[in-house]
């Protein structure tokens, strides 16, 4: 009996563990290098937000508290893309990642460009299984409706 004892209390501390201690984020250097890979001209925002405005549209800008719909595709780094809405969502903008109520706000109406979002303004330590790691770094080509 004793020795089951000793078995559940190890097996409850192993999966009681957070899984984040195994994690490794990916850093500045990492956008850094995916930025010189790529060959792009970012500008950054002091949140550490990186953004192309590849076409800066005609419409207003959203705010914080403004409806939107976006026409998006998400992929981390290496390419591999995890969500994708190539005729847009509608959603609020304070009801989503840091990163993209930042973000979002610097396009107008009919813009279009890229975000590259660190870890801290996306989904942080933890990720969102199963597509998307903990500590990693998202890129969004992006491309603003509308504002309601």
């Amino acid at each position: 009996m004793k020795s089951y004892l000793y078995s559940f209390v190890f097996i409850f501390i192993l999966f009681s563990c957070s899984n984040e201690d195994n994690i490794t984020p990916q850093t500045e250097a990492d956008i850094q290098a995916y930025i010189a890979a790529n060959n792009l001209n970012v500008q950054k925002t002091s949140s550490g937000l990186y953004f192309i405005i590849e076409k800066q549209g005609t419409g207003t800008f959203p705010s914080r508290n403004s409806n939107v719909t976006v026409a998006y595709k998400g992929y981390l780094l290496d390419g591999n893309v995890f969500d994708e809405s190539a005729n847009g969502i509608s959603f609020n903008l304070n009801q989503v990642i840091p990163g993209w109520t930042e973000g979002i706000q610097l396009f107008r109406v009919g813009g279009e460009g890229k975000l590259i979002i660190p870890y801290q303004l996306g989904y942080g330590i933890q990720g969102r299984a199963p597509a998307i790691p903990g500590g990693a770094v998202l890129v969004f080509d992006i491309n603003l409706k509308s504002v309601n």
